[in-house]
């Protein structure tokens, strides 16, 4: 019974959005995610090992409500993309954070899902 309940990895996680052709332009233009498919009210990016699922939960007659818990996107340097970002207008909430054991820069998609820009440095024990 446990091996199968073994989780093998995410595939995907899904935001909600109330304008699909502004989350394109936001995910695919300004963070420069890989659109794997493409739909009238839902999209599938591609953002590392995981596909992130952007949809329009009014084609399906429930409500819209952002996610606030988050999304973390592995950069290679958290201050670097957060430049790049602020260049194209993505504005962040505060400072980029040093926990001591990673960086994190939190900024919001256009219909307020909270995502960040994440980098561990410090060895896992």
């Amino acid at each position: 019974m446990e091996d199968a309940l073994r989780v093998e990895h995410v595939d995907f996680v899904s935001f909600l959005t109330q304008d699909i052709q502004r989350a394109k332009r936001f995910y695919a233009e300004t963070l420069g995610l890989e659109i794997e498919t493409e739909g009238p009210d839902d999209m599938e990016f591609r953002a590392g090992q995981v596909t992130l699922d952007i949809f329009n939960p009014a084609s399906q007659g429930q409500p819209f409500a952002p996610t606030l818990g988050g999304l973390a996107l592995r950069v290679p340097d958290v201050a670097a993309a957060r430049a790049a970002l602020e260049a194209k207008g993505v504005e962040f909430t505060g400072e980029t954070i040093d926990t001591g054991v990673c960086h994190m820069a939190f900024f919001h998609d256009p219909d307020g899902n909270q995502l960040m820009l994440h980098r561990r440095y410090a060895p896992r024990d």
